[in-house]
């Protein structure tokens, strides 16, 4: 699937957004469908983040660790793709008439309607803070369309730019000028808390048995980089939780997002942690998420890169991830 996360949508309306303020994120509308990411080996990038939103996620995490036991780690890793010593040039767009982000409402907690009927979600909040910071949120739009017309959409010109999970491809690469990659979805081990092994984890996985979803490119990862270990496969995640749960396997190797929610969830009964560090294999799971424009609109694209770099540095991305993403999947 790339990360191209839904393939086929629902029929729904078209709905604009009016940037009416952050929304809260519904975590138990997370789609039970699969979602095919896939990973290898990436360490994770501290950053310190400024105070003001260090007290609020200090507040966030002591509630979270209440709620979900050992599955937090003390200092949350938030995924960094950019070089601290790089710096962007600062777009000039005062002649840009209008911006609007085309995204969908089925895939939660990244684009959905709110419980008030609004467009919500984490890239609805992604596209206020990069019209934000390049100061044109007076001329920002996003809009929501079945997955099937979003393409179709901008190339009439009906949009500028599409914020949807895009899998970037040698193909999509033919019609799109993406920008670079602003999340990846890494793959990630979790294991029962009072059996959780460290680093180095080809070592201490050694003889264990493995859960992971039969035919997934987890599966080949986990066959390829750990052949110590002894893959239990399954055919269903609410199974393979279940075994992991009642201590009928050791661990779990799966993707690092839907396993977070899981681990944040009542179905997990706080029994598990992530162990290890997070996997990240772009020929087997892909680039990530990025936005794509019309390469006409290549100018764009340097636009969202530098906003996006700024976000990272100012900290206003690790913000935003953590509101989403309170279970850090890095």
């Amino acid at each position: 699937m790339g990360c191209t996360f839904a393939k086929t949508h629902p029929s729904v309306n078209a709905v604009t957004s009016p940037y009416d303020g952050d929304a809260v994120p519904t975590f138990a509308a997370i789609p039970r469908h699969a979602m095919s990411h896939r990973s290898f080996r990436a360490g994770p990038v501290r950053r310190r983040q400024p105070e003001s939103f260090l007290t609020r996620l200090l507040a966030i995490l002591a509630l979270l660790a209440t709620l979900c036991g050992g599955a937090l780690s003390a200092e949350p890793q938030i995924p960094n793709f950019w070089d601290p010593k790089e710096r962007l040039p600062k777009p000039q767009l005062e002649g840009l008439q209008r911006l609007r982000f085309l995204t969908t409402v089925d895939f939660p907690p990244f684009n959905y309607i709110d419980s008030e009927g609004r467009l919500a979600g984490f890239h609805v909040d992604l596209a206020r803070r990069i019209c934000a910071e390049l100061g044109i949120s007076d001329k920002c739009q996003i809009q929501a369309l079945p997955w099937p017309e979003l393409e179709d959409a901008l190339a009439k010109g009906d949009g500028e730019a599409i914020l949807a999970g895009l899998a970037i491809t040698p193909a999509t690469r033919e019609s799109y000028v993406f920008t670079r990659p602003y999340l990846q979805f890494p793959a990630r081990f979790v294991m029962q808390r009072a059996n959780a092994v460290a680093e180095p984890l080809h070592v201490a996985l050694s003889g264990k048995r493995i859960g992971v979803m039969a035919g997934s490119a987890h599966e080949k990862i986990l066959r390829s980089y750990f052949g110590d270990v002894k893959p239990v496969t399954y055919s269903r995640p609410e199974w393979l939780y279940e075994d992991l749960r009642a201590g009928k396997i050791d661990g779990a190797f799966g993707d690092g997002m839907r396993l977070s929610f899981w681990l944040v969830g009542s179905d997990s009964q706080a029994c598990c942690r992530f162990v290890g560090g997070p996997y990240l294999a772009p020929e087997q799971l892909g680039l990530g998420l990025a936005i794509a424009v019309r390469p006409s609109e290549a100018a764009l694209a340097d636009a969202f890169n530098f906003a996006l770099r700024e976000l990272q540095a100012n900290g206003s991305f690790a913000e935003l991830y953590l509101r989403y993403f309170p279970v850090s999947f890095y």
